[in-house]
């Protein structure tokens, strides 16, 4: 009995030990794992989406045994397809595998590997104690770390900065990347939509466990959405709490660094007027038209020029006032233009001066 109980628990895991498998295969259906997974691993599902919705609607319909039936009949058939699609692993193959709740999925197909000589191991509680494990670590690991906040208008280039810190070395929180927007009501990137919230707060957690506590991590000040997306609140709270970085820049260079970033809407001026209307209820339907008449005429200096100092620059300076405390005293950066050697540089130095204020 007790020699059973070990074999068992040698071959289960929990969530805290995820980060010690190079291998994870997700066994649900492509649309569950599509929603949400653990980053990284690879989706082998045992049962398709229609053949899921047809079991469970003969469990439904008929009853537990008939339904199970055709389960292990279904998931049979899958477990053979996908063993010789893992034909070339080594003996020593010895990957993670879970399903919803550490069940029937992951066990028939762990078992399966097991026997062939494989050490497949079962994520313990499958995909809902995962789920659970990152929530509970999103509220305690933000605090774990010291932050320094990118701050600056919009077009100051925030998100060159941060990418030439971690060009330079420095350690970097790249939130718009996992979220896969910019931030903004234009932020959304072209042909890339952003993940689910789940999938977004799974990328953050593997983030946070890789960064150092002993070194200061840097990320851009946020709103509390990017785009559609949430941003944790204890994360959060720890940056709008921690020192600043106010990046200035000249509003010539800030329009030329938009045009770029925003090549796409100048492209299309249709869409950039379309993007524009939820700002009617703030500005009124004139102003919105003309900003629409000057996209339409390819007036792009004019039209960013407007946008930044009749809505984006107002909205910024209340916003980081009221949410960043410590912005009065931020250390003031200033790229001499928008290239990217320019922010290389501003990244050295900036490295420099913060190491001095960590010490």
């Amino acid at each position: 009995m007790t020699t059973t109980t070990k074999v068992r628990d040698d071959r289960r895991v929990g969530p805290e030990g995820l980060r010690d498998f190079a291998d994870v295969i997700d066994v649900r259906s492509p649309s569950e794992f599509a929603e949400d997974h653990v980053p990284g691993a690879a989706n082998r599902p045992v049962l398709s989406d229609e053949e899921r919705a047809i079991v469970g609607t003969l469990h439904a319909q008929a009853s537990a045994f008939e339904a199970k039936k055709l389960g292990a009949t279904l998931i049979s058939r899958n477990i053979a397809g996908i063993v010789e699609t893992l034909r070339d692993r080594p003996r020593e193959f010895a990957p993670l595998v879970y399903c919803w709740r550490g069940g029937q999925r992951s066990r028939s197909l762990a078992h399966v590997m097991n026997e062939i000589g494989w050490r497949a191991v079962q994520l313990d509680g499958g995909y809902r104690a995962y789920r659970r494990h990152v929530v509970a670590e999103l509220e305690a690991l933000p605090a774990r770390f010291a932050y320094r906040v990118i701050c600056g208008l919009t077009g100051s280039g925030k998100s060159r900065l941060l990418a030439a810190l971690a060009h330079e070395g420095a350690q970097t929180l790249d939130l718009e990347g996992l979220a896969r927007h910019r931030g903004s009501l234009l932020g959304d990137l072209p042909d890339d939509p952003q993940p689910s919230q789940k999938m977004f707060e799974s990328l953050l957690l593997r983030a946070l466990q890789g960064l150092d506590p002993a070194r200061p991590v840097f990320v851009e000040s946020e709103s509390k959405k990017i785009g559609r997306l949430q941003v944790p609140e204890a994360l959060l709270a720890t940056m709008r709490g921690s020192p600043c970085v106010r990046v200035d820049l000249p509003r010539p260079l800030r329009i030329a660094l938009l045009e770029e970033e925003y090549a796409h809407f100048l492209a299309d001026p249709t869409l950039l007027g379309a993007r524009l209307a939820p700002l009617v209820p703030l500005h009124g339907n004139a102003t919105i038209e003309r900003w629409g008449a000057l996209s339409m005429a390819h007036d792009f200096d004019a039209l960013v020029e407007e946008l930044l100092a009749s809505h984006y620059d107002p909205v910024y300076a209340r916003s980081i006032e009221r949410n960043f405390p410590r912005y009065a005293d931020a250390i003031v950066v200033a790229p001499e233009s928008i290239d990217e050697a320019a922010y290389r540089r501003v990244a050295r130095q900036l490295i420099e001066a913060t190491a001095e204020s960590h010490r």
